[in-house]
């Protein structure tokens, strides 16, 4: 069985043993509560015996507990909605920081592909280089090739007597020539191709 704590107070001028579970302190410090509030009420109410002073310190007491209560069941309530509005926010984070690791993945993946149309422009811009290199060298060929063609066009003019060997020295000029021209044509397409491919990858990296 729970020990009791015995302890003599003094309300309104009399004395009383009190005995209760609580700890001698909170005893005394009910005592001088009820002690208090029958004092308060003896000023207001001189006449008044000291059953009613002790009713009323009663309905005092009762009062400043609901009081309490109320206050306490307000702070609960406003304690549980912070604890739901904590948790809404902290979900709010969460989702704030996926987005932002989200925003983080896909600036990321947008650099690098940035990255690499900047590589393939620049490969398409040494090709294109290389080619237009070809391709003035193939056109100085062609045009020394075409010269060669009128020099021996006009020696064939001048020599008749060796027509035969100069018509087939001809022929195989011209077949060079055609070789060549077929030549000089595919690598315009080429080069056009790549001038396309270049065009496009500038525009995709601006």
């Amino acid at each position: 069985m729970e020990e009791k704590n015995k302890v003599s107070v003094k309300i309104y001028g009399q004395e009383y043993t009190i005995a209760g579970s609580s700890p001698r302190e909170h005893i005394i410090k009910v005592a001088d509560y009820v002690n208090t509030k029958m004092h308060e009420i003896a000023k207001a109410l001189p006449a008044g015996s000291a059953s009613s002073l002790a009713v009323l310190a009663a309905v005092n007491a009762a009062d400043d507990l609901f009081s309490a209560m109320d206050r306490i069941n307000s702070l609960k309530a406003q304690n549980e909605q912070l604890e739901k509005d904590t948790k809404h926010y902290v979900q709010l984070w969460d989702e704030a920081k996926k987005s932002f690791l989200q925003y983080k993945e896909d600036a990321q993946a947008s650099i690098e592909q940035k990255e690499e149309l900047q590589r393939l422009f620049n490969e398409k811009t040494v090709e294109l280089d290389k080619m237009n290199t070809a391709y003035k060298e193939l056109e100085e060929k062609y045009v020394a090739l075409l010269d060669k063609n009128e020099n021996l066009a006009d020696r064939i003019r001048l020599h008749q007597e060796s027509k035969d060997s100069e018509i087939t020295a001809m022929k195989e000029l011209e077949a060079r020539c055609k070789d060549m021209e077929s030549s000089f044509f595919d690598l315009q397409m080429e080069n056009i191709r790549l001038k396309g491919d270049l065009d496009r990858y500038k525009k995709i990296v601006d």
